[in-house]
């Protein structure tokens, strides 16, 4: 049986974060959270826009976040961290 882990939060920074924009935290995600990723270093950030039906992946260099790909529609989605592997972008959608 897993042991529940002492702390209430994370302590280690994770090599990517898959942000979820809703209408009602839009403004927050794409501001603060954003930042707060750059400066605790985690590489990757995705940005699923489900209204949009899109998404975007950035990379971290230098402290600042760069664009890597925007993708909508039916595009085949094979993004860092996870380009090993690819699959469709409808495929979030259900």
């Amino acid at each position: 049986m897993p042991v529940p882990p002492k702390a209430a939060f994370v302590t280690v920074t994770p090599d990517w974060v898959c942000e979820v924009l809703s209408p009602s935290t839009h403004r927050r995600d794409l501001g603060i959270k954003r930042n707060l990723y750059a400066r605790a270093g985690i590489p990757h950030l995705w940005l699923v826009a489900p209204t949009a039906k899109s998404l975007e992946t950035f990379a971290l260099e230098g402290g600042e976040w760069r664009p890597l790909a925007q993708l909508a529609g039916d595009a085949n989605v094979c993004q860092p961290p996870f380009d090993a592997i690819s699959f469709p972008l409808t495929n979030l959608w259900g």
